[in-house]
């Protein structure tokens, strides 16, 4: 533990290697279900949030990719085109629109799911209680800066 109070800078780029390399791989492992649907990763980001949160709105799902309206409409028109998808206005304001996946969406983003579950399972299975754990709290850590 006293070695991470003198990390070096060297040591800091190797970690930040391994967190990218650790996304590629994830992701990757999905990449022949991305294909096969002729979807790619915007697409898949996408199917996750929406399979994470039943009924989002645009703006909200806007918020959490970081995106522009732009880039998210392109790839709400291919997940349209795909039948995938479908909107339901909201019951006080109407100008608002919540997605959710339907049931072809829904098995496409479980089959992609079952793909990257594979990896990160046997990561946590051989994997100490305590380190699955703190890295648990080191990756919220990083992700709210």
């Amino acid at each position: 533990m006293k070695e991470l109070l003198y990390l070096k800078d060297d040591q800091l780029k190797d970690l930040i290697e391994k967190l990218f390399i650790g996304y590629r791989e994830i992701f990757s492992d999905s990449k022949k279900i991305l294909e096969k649907y002729s979807i790619g990763l915007a697409h898949n980001k996408v199917i996750h949030l929406l399979s994470m949160y039943e009924g989002i709105s645009i703006s909200e799902l806007l918020k959490r990719l970081k995106v522009t309206k732009q880039s998210l409409n392109r790839v709400l028109k291919d997940l349209i085109k795909l039948e995938i998808i479908e909107f339901k206005k909201d019951d006080q304001d109407t100008r608002v629109k919540h997605i959710y996946l339907n049931d072809k969406g829904r098995n496409i983003s479980n089959e992609i799911f079952q793909t990257q579950k594979k990896r990160i399972y046997n990561a946590l299975l051989n994997s100490k209680s305590e380190e699955v754990l703190n890295f648990d709290s080191v990756l919220h850590k990083i992700i709210n800066g």
